[in-house]
């Protein structure tokens, strides 16, 4: 069989998450194991504007199966979205003799990967964020290892409020989307959980919720909030407001999108990585590989962009019901 891609390029868009070094890696050794050579793209599309690339090979994706972040840097480029900006790619594209790219990220990588298969270049996407909020993957790389890291943390600041008695509000990751908060917080057991999918009755959905689990003798509380809902800062200071505690407000912030991934993140990565090179090699692109129904598919990219995700509104349910069961008076 004559192969159609001879070299192909990867590069890594958007906000980093545990796992993308995995797609890298498995995206080299299945190039290497079809015979197609692979450049990897530094810096996402700013990276292929400026002709930015390392060459991969065994030795340099070797190990980093474990690592956080991106050995090939992430960037967003303004530049990208311009016509100039996009020709530019196109012929660094040319000039490197790539006959494909594989773009990791979210949605705004894919938009991007969309206007390169327009201008004649094939590309493949694959999904990684830590917000899980890609609408046509039942799964993002980066989410498992982000909640795991949240979860770790949570678990660490509740040792200490229950050695004070305190009230704990943790901010976490989520501008549009809840569902790294909403599983943290059954994770752990929340007091409340804040989500931007679920219009916020503070009263009901805080203040009830502290005074009744106060009723039943507990002397420690657990808000988790979304940053799409509003400031966890400001979230602390409506209760104390409200109840006159003083509550300790964490912010997680990045430290969400560090360390190393975890099993599924790099098991799921991998497999990705591998079914993007593999259609390459049998001649298909223009998709995005996705995770549906426990298997692996390939959606169009512009059907994949406009496909939405729902939150599960039932484990809001569950969180529901197991905390005010754990806040019933004895």
């Amino acid at each position: 069989m004559e192969k159609k891609f001879k070299r192909i390029g990867v590069l890594t868009s958007g906000g980093d998450s545990p796992g993308m070094n995995a797609v890298v890696r498995a995206v080299a050794r299945t190039a290497m194991y079809y015979g197609i050579e692979c450049i990897g793209i530094k810096r996402g599309y700013a990276g292929l504007i400026n002709s930015d690339f390392v060459v991969l090979n065994a030795d340099s994706v070797r190990h980093i199966v474990g690592r956080g972040g991106t050995i090939l840097y992430t960037a967003r480029s303004d530049e990208f979205m311009t016509e100039k900006g996009r020709e530019k790619a196109v012929a660094t594209c040319k000039m490197l003799g790539l006959d494909g790219i594989v773009a990791v990220g979210g949605d705004g990588t894919f938009k991007g990967a969309l206007e390169l298969s327009r201008l004649g270049v094939p590309v493949m996407g694959i999904p990684a964020t830590i917000d899980n909020d890609i609408g046509c993957s039942n799964y993002t790389i980066g989410f498992d290892s982000a909640c795991n890291t949240a979860i770790d943390c949570v678990d660490k600041l509740r040792d200490t409020m229950q050695s004070h008695e305190r009230c704990s509000v943790v901010e976490v990751m989520g501008r549009h989307a809840g569902f790294l908060a909403l599983y943290v917080g059954i994770a752990v057991g929340a007091t409340a959980v804040l989500i931007p999918e679920r219009e916020l009755d503070f009263d009901k959905d805080v203040i009830e919720r502290i005074q009744n689990s106060r009723l039943a003798g507990q002397t420690h509380f657990m808000i988790i909030v979304a940053e799409g809902v509003g400031s966890a800062i400001t979230i602390g200071e409506r209760i104390k407001e409200a109840i006159g505690i003083d509550p300790r407000v964490t912010v997680l912030g990045h430290i969400q999108r560090g360390g190393a991934p975890t099993g599924r993140d790099r098991e799921t990565a991998t497999r990705m990585g591998y079914m993007a090179v593999k259609a390459f090699y049998e001649g298909r692109s223009g998709s995005v590989i996705c995770t549906r129904e426990g298997g692996i598919v390939e959606i169009p990219i512009e059907e994949a962009l406009a496909m939405k995700k729902h939150l599960q509104m039932d484990r809001y349910e569950i969180l529901e019901a197991i905390a005010a069961s754990g806040a019933q008076v004895k």
